[in-house]
């Protein structure tokens, strides 16, 4: 983006494609991440002279506006951030958009409503997301692409609107790709990766990749339990997929024949029932060896001896990435195996990597200093698709 800032932006339209997808409880913000990333490409227009357009998705409304997927709040903690007011279009390309862009002043930012009220936006169509793309292109004279969690999805503002428009990568999505290239070209090793999260079928082919990569992997989370029925123990009623266990069978199998050591929990928590995550009522679950579940518990978290396995097998390496908590990290009385595994990679002098996704919002729940970390990915999903050597659309987009 310093190329687009040295020609000079003052008095044009840069459409930002940003990620302000965040939590929100009402119309509170649980989370600003995503919109702190985006800050240092934002203020650099702006303060270049730039007629700034934000522009995002904000969870998964069904093509048509939907009050409770307003990016209203995004524009207000983004205005906070920045200590200028932000200038807010209630469409995505209609009359209110094409008039607050209108109205902006040199250096001043707008965000427009979220993409995805618009059908075009995800259409599998190329057709319909090319019009819609089309629409897009009139609100702006410069495009700059700086979501990246939304890189590995064929959408009309992530893929079809480059193609109408010079174009940019932002700050954010130019740290995240070199801190991908980091785990994927000439990695320093001992290389670890721990992986969790609930299904292991998110997690499928980037083990498969990995497999040949990576030098330890470690199971946790949800996904675990299907690892552990794999090699005949007993999960109660633990989150499970029966359909992939062959394949995680034959994972098991090819590390141990290419000489990756693949950690699996050797304890867990367990309980008859899943806690309340609202009342964060107390859980009192009891620890069993992970090859020992009854049959009427649920694994919800690793357990004492687990975590401190997890913490000398991180200790040594050299590259770390972690992808997916280790339990029910929401509730404090299964979020130990998730601290245990970030303090890990704090206590660890390796170039650690947070993969997204739930795990940096854990990271910030859990209450780490997020600087003290090698990075933190704004994109679970397209930070995994990157290691396993897919080609994603919205940066292919910007590679001319």
């Amino acid at each position: 983006m310093d190329e687009l800032l040295s020609e000079g932006v003052a008095g044009r339209r840069v459409f930002v494609r940003a990620d302000l997808n965040v939590p929100l409880d009402g119309d509170t913000i649980t989370d600003d991440g995503r919109i702190r990333a985006v800050l240092p490409t934002v203020k650099a227009l702006a303060d270049a002279g730039a007629k700034v357009v934000v522009a995002s998705h904000l969870g998964r409304p069904k093509g048509a506006p939907d009050p409770a997927f307003s990016l209203a709040p995004a524009a207000a903690r983004l205005g906070e951030l920045l200590g200028s007011a932000v200038a807010f279009a209630t469409d995505t390309v209609g009359e209110s958009a094409r008039a607050t862009v209108a109205g902006l002043a040199d250096g001043q930012v707008a965000v427009i409503e979220n993409l995805r009220f618009n059908p075009g936006e995800t259409a599998k169509d190329d057709a319909e997301r090319g019009a819609f793309a089309d629409q897009l292109a009139e609100l702006a004279d410069v495009y700059v692409g700086d979501g990246f969690g939304a890189v590995h999805r064929k959408h009309a503002s992530v893929f079809d609107l480059p193609a109408r428009l010079p174009h940019a990568a932002g700050y954010l999505i130019a740290t995240e790709v070199a801190v991908l290239k980091k785990l994927t070209e000439d990695v320093k090793r001992p290389y670890v990766v721990a992986l969790g999260g609930a299904k292991v079928s998110d997690k499928l082919a980037v083990i498969d990749e990995l497999l040949g990569k990576a030098d330890r992997l470690l199971i946790g989370g949800g996904m675990a339990y299907t690892f552990l029925k794999a090699k005949g123990h007993e999960v109660g009623i633990s989150l499970l997929q029966e359909d992939q266990i062959p394949v995680v069978t034959e994972y098991i199998e090819r590390a141990e024949k290419t000489g990756v050591e693949l950690v699996l929990p050797v304890d867990v928590l367990v309980s008859t029932e899943f806690p309340d995550l609202k009342t964060k009522a107390p859980a009192n679950p009891t620890v069993v060896a992970a090859d020992a579940i009854p049959a009427d518990q649920e694994g919800l978290d690793i357990g004492p001896q687990t975590r401190k396995l997890y913490a000398s097998k991180l200790a040594d390496a050299a590259t770390v990435f972690w992808n997916g908590p280790m339990g029910v990290f929401e509730h404090p009385d299964y979020a130990e195996g998730t601290k245990a595994v970030a303090q890990a990679l704090l206590d660890s002098p390796a170039f650690t990597v947070v993969g997204g996704g739930d795990s940096a919002a854990a990271v910030r729940l859990l209450g780490f200093d997020e600087n003290a970390f090698g990075h933190i990915s704004t994109g679970g999903g397209a930070s995994l698709e990157y290691l396993e050597g897919k080609t994603l659309p919205g940066l292919a987009a910007l590679e001319d």
